[in-house]
Parts: structure tokens; sequence; C-alpha cells
């Protein structure tokens, strides 16, 4: 199992520590991903569900600050050398694609080949209100964009008229990344599980520390599987990538819990270290021990 960790784009850390340091520390401490999260803008007040948690209420206040995630990415891309990153997850159908395209493709060819990009469709409405994007069309939108995305990466893409953006012919898209950039389905939707296995990667689920379900990923897998398995694809290539929050300063909690995610099929797990009073190093070895 492959262990990474969240490098902090939001809240003070940025700021007080920056997220160069806080990655060479988790790449020094031995962590084999590096991971940020996404939010362009943030409601005053959260009306949408968050379907990361049960009561359904988003668990950070509206007013955290976020540092925009591909800008977190070309940051840790300088300041690391062997470590892959990405975001965990970015809302996809939130960034023009092409732009999109051209980002990713820098990032992964100024790093040599480290970039994989955590995708979702996004849950939060008012944040699609803001940026003048149709929350309804998200889905349909999300799809389209990956290919888009992958057609853009091989430098010369063919003309795409679609429903959501024409690329006219003769357009040259470089640099080209240095390796097929792996993308992971986030959510745990049946449409994200679908599109995890019919088009994506792999998946990049989210649970908490205090309510790990292996069961839930093992159902996670298997509907993974099978949508790759309808599509006429390896479903043995395919990932899952766990998130797992409220984990700061517990790696002696978790630790013990690995085994049986492992078992459920989970390739890689991401953690949260202690900025204020934790060793990441400590938190490595003990989670390592555990694998």
């Amino acid at each position: 199992m492959r262990l990474g960790a969240k490098v902090p784009n939001s809240g003070p850390y940025p700021t007080e520590i920056g997220i160069p340091e806080m990655a060479r520390v988790l790449e020094a401490a031995g962590f084999a991903s590096l991971w940020v999260s996404d939010h362009v803008v943030m409601p005053e007040t959260v009306a949408s569900r968050y379907p990361f948690a049960a009561d359904g209420l988003a668990t950070w206040p509206s007013d955290t600050p976020y540092f925009d995630a591909l800008i977190a990415l070309a940051l840790i891309a300088g300041a690391t050398e062997r470590a892959t990153f990405g975001p965990a997850v970015l809302v996809l159908p939130l960034r023009h694609p092409v732009v999109l395209a051209k980002q990713a493709a820098s990032l992964d060819a100024v790093s040599g080949g480290r970039l994989r990009l955590g995708i979702g469709a996004g849950w939060l409405e008012e944040e699609f209100d803001a940026l003048n994007v149709p929350f309804a069309d998200r889905g349909s939108r999300f799809e389209e964009w990956v290919a888009l995305l992958r057609d853009c990466w091989t430098g010369r893409p063919d003309p795409r008229p679609s429903e959501y953006y024409d690329l006219p012919a003769g357009v040259v898209c470089v640099p080209r990344p240095v390796h097929e950039i792996p993308l992971l389905v986030g959510g745990h939707s049946k449409a994200a599980l679908r599109r995890a296995g019919t088009f994506g990667d792999g998946w990049l689920g989210q649970q908490s520390l205090d309510a790990l379900d292996p069961g839930e990923i093992a159902a996670a897998r298997e509907a993974q599987q099978q949508a790759a398995r309808l599509a006429g694809r390896d479903q043995e290539t395919l990932q899952i990538v766990l998130r797992i929050i409220d984990t700061a300063g517990r790696s002696d909690e978790l630790a013990p819990r690995l085994p049986e995610l492992e078992r459920a099929g989970v390739d890689e797990v991401i953690v949260d270290v202690a900025w204020d009073s934790g060793e990441p190093a400590v938190d490595y070895g003990r989670l390592a021990d555990a694998t």
C-alpha cells in the first residue's frame, strides 16, 4: 500500500509554514504522494449538502482561505524530486478544459511525469452559480471534459464539436505530458463509480478515520470493476485511493486499520499530519510498519 499525505493549501499553514516547505518535509519523511484540495469560491452560507458528512454539513468555515490547487501543485513540483502529486479532488466542470489540459501537461513535463489528477463532478451548487456553470449539467460536462483533456494531451487534438465546447481544427497543444496522466475519479455516487470504471484510471474515495468502512470500499471496488468489464477495459489496472480525513496526530489509531483497508482493495491512502505538534517522519514510520 502506498502512503500519501495532504499538503494543506487551505487555512493558515500555506502562509505560516509554506506549501513548498511542507511538501519537502513530507517527501523527506517518506510519503510517496502529495495531495491538495480544491475550491475556487465558497458561499457565505452553504445550503448544498456536503456528501462526506453524515449530517450533510460542511465541516469548515466558509471564510477559510483556499489557495488555488494548480498553483499549489506547481509549488510542490518545484520543491520535491520523487513524490507524485495531484488534487484530491479538482472540481473538473469548473475549469476550462483546454486551459486545464495546458496546466496539467506543464506540471507533468516540468516534474518528470509525477502528476496524477483526482477529478470530481462537484457538490457545491453555490460555487457553480458563482462561476456561471450550470450545476445540473456537471455530470455530462465532466465526461466531455475528460475526453477533451486526453485529446489535448496528444499535442494535436482532432477537431471536436460537442455539446459544451467546440475545439476547432489546427490546434497545437504543447508541451505534451511526459506520461499518460492518471485520472482518478472522486465521489461516492453510482455515477462516480461508473465513470471511474468506464473511463477513469481508478477511484478516489473519502472516509473519516472515525467512520472507516471497508465494506463500502469493497462494494465500490466491485462497482468500478463491473463498469470496467462492461466497457471492455482491464479492471485489474484500476486503482483505489482513499483519502482519510480526521487523521492528523492519530497515526497510532490509523495504523492498525490499514491491513483491513488493503484487503478491501485500497491501493493507497492519503492522510493528514499534525503540523503544530506532530512529526511527519514518525507518522510515516508508524504507518509504513503496518503495511
